[in-house]
């Protein structure tokens, strides 16, 4: 007696979304000091007919949800976390800017791991380049 062969859940994913004809999903990475940047890059995709997923939150400008220290380190947390589930979830990731540091650097790496393709609008900062 044969079984069926179970699908790993990122091929479960990809074929849920081919079914369910879902666009391509793209998800936005960078440094949050390129925020105006990824606006515009989310309206240019999303008028061309992507899902769009960005950074939410700028914690480098100042809100009452971060003002207290232990909650904006929570907070920090949860959002890297967030935003590799944004990656997960994407078919692929842009990167906006001209700079990449460390967090960016990471997700860059994460989202290799995971055989995303990753495009930059500035292809000179690609770590791998």
């Amino acid at each position: 007696m044969s079984y069926p062969q179970l699908l790993p859940p990122a091929e479960k994913l990809a074929a849920a979304k081919r079914d369910l004809d879902i666009p391509e999903t793209v998800v936005i990475c960078g440094s949050t000091r390129f925020m105006k940047e990824m606006a515009q890059a989310d309206k240019e995709l999303t008028f061309t007919g992507h899902i769009v997923v960005k950074p939410g939150c700028d914690m480098k400008n100042p809100d009452p949800l971060w003002a207290d220290e232990a909650a904006a380190e929570e907070g920090k947390k949860l959002l890297d976390g967030l935003h590799r589930a944004k990656i997960r979830l994407a078919d692929r990731v842009l990167v906006v800017g001209d700079y990449i540091g460390d967090s960016t650097r990471s997700e860059i790496a994460y989202a290799r791991e995971l055989g995303k393709p990753v495009a930059f609008t500035h292809p000179e900062v690609d770590p791998d380049a």
